[in-house]
């Protein structure tokens, strides 16, 4: 019995505990398997020489698990919002820098197996090491154990949903849907520029019906256009 699962044994390695405490402190929960967790955490260029299975089929399942669950997510938080809001949020919530930040930001390359010699583009591996071990998770505990570690462990303490909002809404565009449902023309209006020194300021009036609403400036127009969609959506309301 103990030859067939020798990764149910009581006396664990050093190495096997440290997983298991980092596991059950940046996720959530307590592995059973720790053959899953090993195999998560082991980069392809370790792999032969360890006689052990890379980590990337885990990180497939991981990835497809973690969309789901950010899907489901986002869909309860934003009751209002359309299709292609929460596809946008969630693209940037699963991209390859967010999952690079969050692993970066709990550590794991404390516990990654990978050769260290190598030139290796750590932000990318520590980024799939986290999908793989929530592929892990899965495997070890199901589904709903996935979701809790997901949503009270991970978005909690590592992901800040008003900073990816910030960055990735397209306040412009939402002010131009909103005109288009509301039947009022509107229009953005170049107010002033500046050059400092190496730079330019810009700033950007918006109007509706010839209304004069939000101000917004910035290095760009582009940028400058957003701040004054963004306050002008905080003035309207929407």
């Amino acid at each position: 019995m103990f030859a067939l699962f020798p990764f149910f044994r009581k006396n664990k390695s050093q190495e096997e505990l440290e997983i298991i405490r980092f596991v059950t402190r940046k996720f959530g929960y307590t592995p059973k398997n720790i053959f899953y967790f090993k195999k998560a955490l082991t980069h392809k260029s370790v792999a032969n020489n360890l006689g052990e299975p890379s980590n990337e089929r885990l990180e497939f399942l991981g990835d497809a698990i973690l969309d789901s669950v950010i899907a489901e997510f986002l869909f309860k938080k934003f009751p209002n919002e359309d299709e292609g809001y929460l596809t946008k949020v969630k693209s940037k919530v699963v991209s390859r820098r967010t999952l690079g930040k969050i692993a970066q930001e709990m550590e794991i390359n404390s516990v990654m197996r990978y050769n260290k010699g190598r030139s290796i583009n750590l932000e990318t591996i520590e980024g799939n090491a986290f999908e793989a071990m929530i592929g892990a998770i899965y495997l070890d505990g199901g589904y709903e154990k996935t979701v809790k570690s997901i949503n009270n462990h991970i978005f909690r303490k590592y992901v800040n949903f008003n900073q990816v909002l910030e960055e990735e809404i397209d306040f412009k565009s939402k002010l131009f849907i909103w005109s288009q449902k509301s039947k009022l023309p509107l229009r953005f209006e170049v107010v002033n520029e500046k050059n400092e020194g190496s730079t330019w300021s810009y700033t950007v009036v918006v109007f509706i019906n010839d209304q004069e609403f939000g101000m917004g400036t910035g290095s760009s127009k582009k940028k400058a256009e957003q701040a004054a969609a963004k306050e002008t959506i905080e003035l309207i309301g929407s």
